[in-house]
């Protein structure tokens, strides 16, 4: 008995995997920016408020990357930026990868 490869789910495979990366970029650009927006309203004290605590948790893992790919003289304070621009690129990238995969294999198995 042979397995056979079906394309349909191949294709599929590819669109949840590329929807997924998608779907994580969104929630963590959104994470970041609800952050930086409430650091701005809630000024010194947005260490205390819990929802600025909520957001910095989600966003955590990404801006540790971001340490991770930058050089040491960029500040730390600077590493949210640095996620957020690298997180916007691979969004653009991810949108563009899951919109030629859409005209791929038609764009009814995308809805």
């Amino acid at each position: 008995m042979q397995i056979q490869n079906d394309p349909k789910s191949t294709e599929g495979t590819m669109l949840f995997f590329i929807s997924s990366v998608k779907l994580i970029a969104e929630i963590a650009l959104l994470s970041l920016f609800g952050q930086w927006v409430l650091g701005l309203l809630a000024g010194q004290k947005k260490d205390q408020n819990l929802f600025y605590q909520v957001l910095q948790q989600v966003g955590r893992p990404f801006v540790q990357v971001a340490r991770l790919v930058t050089p040491k003289f960029v500040l730390e304070r600077h590493l949210p930026l640095v996620a957020f621009c690298i997180l916007a690129f691979v969004w653009v990238g991810v949108t563009i990868a899951k919109i030629n995969h859409c005209l791929k294999i038609g764009v009814s198995l995308c809805q």
